[in-house]
C-alpha cells in the first residue's frame, strides 16, 4: 500500500502548477483592490511564512537538518520529476553548491503566461525555505533562470563552517 500511495502521489512542480493559476487570480484581484505595492508586500511576506514553515517541516520529515537531508530534498522533491537538471558541483558537511541548468518551474511559469510571478512564488522561496530548515545554514545565489541567466547557482553553507563566510569568495567552479 505504502508504494501505491508514492505513486498517486503529485510532485513538488504540479503542485506549484495547481496553485499558480489561482494564486495569480487572488494578486490580480488584490492589486485592483488595493494596489501593486501593498498586494506584493503581504504576497512576499506570505510566501516568506510558508516557505519558513516548509523548511520545518521537511527537515522533520528527512530526520535532519543538514546539508546532507538539504540535498535529499534537493533531489527527491525539488528535482522530482526531471523539475530541476542540476550540475552538482560541492556536496560536503559544510557546503552543497549546485547549478540548475534546467528549470521546468520556470517554464511552467511562462507557460501559464505568469512568468513575472515565478520569482516571487518559488525563487524567493529558496531563502526563507532555508531559514525554516536550518537557522544556521545560509543561501548565497547571485542568478537564476527566472531572472533572465542561463542557470541559478545555489550555494549552501554552514555559518560555522571555516571559510563559509569569506567576504568575495570566488564562485569560480560555476563557471
Amino acid at each position: 500500500m505504502e508504494k501505491k500511495e508514492r505513486d498517486n502521489k503529485i510532485t513538488h512542480l504540479q503542485c506549484r502548477e495547481i496553485q499558480a493559476p489561482i494564486v495569480s487570480s487572488l494578486i490580480k484581484a488584490f492589486v485592483n483592490k488595493i494596489g501593486y505595492d501593498n498586494t506584493m508586500e503581504i504576497v512576499k511576506q506570505v510566501v516568506r511564512e510558508d516557505a519558513i514553515l516548509s523548511g520545518r517541516t521537511l527537515a522533520d520529515q528527512y530526520g535532519g537538518n543538514s546539508l546532507k537531508e538539504l540535498s535529499k530534498i534537493v533531489n527527491e522533491v525539488w528535482a522530482n520529476d526531471e523539475a530541476l537538471k542540476i550540475k552538482m558541483m560541492k556536496e560536503d558537511e559544510g557546503e552543497l553548491s549546485f547549478k540548475v541548468i534546467s528549470c521546468k518551474y520556470a517554464d511552467m511559469y511562462e507557460k501559464l503566461g505568469i512568468k513575472e510571478l515565478g520569482r516571487v512564488l518559488s525563487c524567493s522561496r529558496d531563502f526563507s525555505f532555508t531559514e525554516g530548515f536550518n537557522p544556521e545554514v545560509e543561501l548565497i545565489r547571485t542568478k537564476t533562470i527566472m531572472g533572465g541567466s542561463e542557470f541559478c547557482d545555489f550555494r549552501y553553507v554552514r555559518k560555522a563552517y571555516p571559510g563559509a563566510d569569506v567576504p568575495g569568495q570566488s564562485f569560480d567552479y560555476f563557471f
